[in-house]
């Protein structure tokens, strides 16, 4: 790592001031450098660093702000810096202003850097009060919904964003106001083509909505009608008896032969999940049974080769054929678990766990990717 002077050396170079060839070398330096731990540690503990380079985000060429959004990128992804970047730093108003703007270059980098920071509860508590202040999440919802908002940018980790905000009460209730309309608006996105992250963002929308049980008969009534959105990523083409057919919802009846199922598994789990937690209610549970919900459960079962997806298929079709449950435990969100299960639930957390940090990896995978699609472009 850099000794003392090194580091004061280097970060004479971070000036506006500075020949564009100096300053572009030692971006790309930093960029490098902020690419593991180790420098994203350093780099911690030099806040004039980071100062200095998030002022060159709005250097004049376009080759060193691009640098220094992937270095934001970068250190947005280590929580420990969460901290520093927001507080210290101060970096979200100009993000959101920027981010804003339906001309600026950099916004796909805004969208990935808020996302990462969002990921915390505590750092995401934060930057929903300078979104509200600053931004809003109405408009935060129109930008992600309006595909040409920005003809420089794709913005699809908007939709990771706003599954982040939905850790939180408040960003839930605004995305089931009944009033405004908003969940609604979403839900189209279940089966959007073009990207994964912004398929996978929305259904972490309404999986999160779909924890608030108390909304769950709005949810599934007609002024949502969530069920068909939840399902169709799942269904396949096959035949089923006109009697099957009947029961489902009408999106569902009679899919064509070329139909395709959900390809990213992760995403598959979510929809399960989602569909899960929707019967933790009587009336949810008898919405999902009366809707033949299990009819497109049992044949995905019988194509789903992932074991996770699988195991989590199983325990959803086990709730829709099994017996109700008995006086006083018919909210399962709700039911007092006894301790003996409680362990083995815990054992199970684990491997959730394990799971999760498994698909956060492939999706920082999927990130670095794009993001070496957006340099390159």
């Amino acid at each position: 790592m850099l000794s003392d002077s090194e580091a004061a050396e280097l970060l004479s170079f971070l000036t506006p001031s500075t020949r564009p060839d100096v300053k572009g070398h030692t971006t790309g330096y930093i960029l490098g450098l902020s690419g593991n731990r180790d420098g994203c540690r350093f780099l911690r503990a030099k806040p004039d660093f980071i100062t200095a380079l998030f002022a060159l985000t709005s250097d004049p060429s376009i080759a060193i702000a691009k640098d220094c959004y992937h270095i934001f990128i970068n250190l947005s992804a280590e929580e420990t810096l969460h901290q520093v970047l927001v507080k210290d730093i101060g970096i979200i108003p100009t993000l959101l202003k920027n981010l804003k703007d339906q001309q600026y270059p950099f916004s796909d980098q805004i969208c990935t850097i808020l996302s990462n920071l969002t990921r915390h509860e505590k750092t995401c508590k934060t930057i929903f009060q300078f979104l509200q202040e600053e931004l809003g999440l109405a408009q935060l919802v129109d930008i992600l919904c309006t595909e040409s908002y920005n003809p420089h940018a794709k913005l699809q980790y908007l939709a990771p964003l706003l599954s982040n905000l939905t850790q939180l009460p408040d960003a839930r209730r605004f995305i089931m106001d009944k009033d405004r309309c908003v969940i609604q608006r979403l839900l189209p996105f279940t089966q959007y083509e073009a990207s994964a992250v912004r398929r996978g963002g929305v259904i972490g929308v309404l999986r999160n909505c779909c924890f608030d049980s108390a909304n769950h008969e709005w949810l599934l009534g007609d002024q949502v009608d969530i069920l068909p959105f939840l399902l169709l990523p799942l269904a396949g083409p096959e035949e089923l008896s006109e009697e099957d057919n009947e029961a489902l919802p009408v999106d569902l009846q009679y899919l064509p032969e070329d139909k395709k199922r959900e390809e990213d598994p992760d995403i598959r789990k979510m929809l399960l999940e989602t569909l899960m937690l929707l019967t933790a209610t009587k009336d949810g549970r008898r919405t999902l049974k009366d809707k033949n919900v299990y009819v497109i459960m049992r044949e995905f079962h019988r194509w789903e080769k992932e074991p996770k997806v699988s195991s989590a298929c199983e325990k959803l079709i086990q709730v829709l054929i099994g017996d109700e449950p008995e006086l006083g435990m018919e909210n399962l969100l709700e039911v007092n678990i006894p301790e003996d299960v409680e362990e083995k639930l815990k054992e199970a957390d684990v491997e959730e766990q394990r799971e999760l940090e498994a698909q956060e990896e492939r999706r920082q995978k999927q990130e670095e990717e794009e993001q070496t699609d957006i340099r390159q472009e």
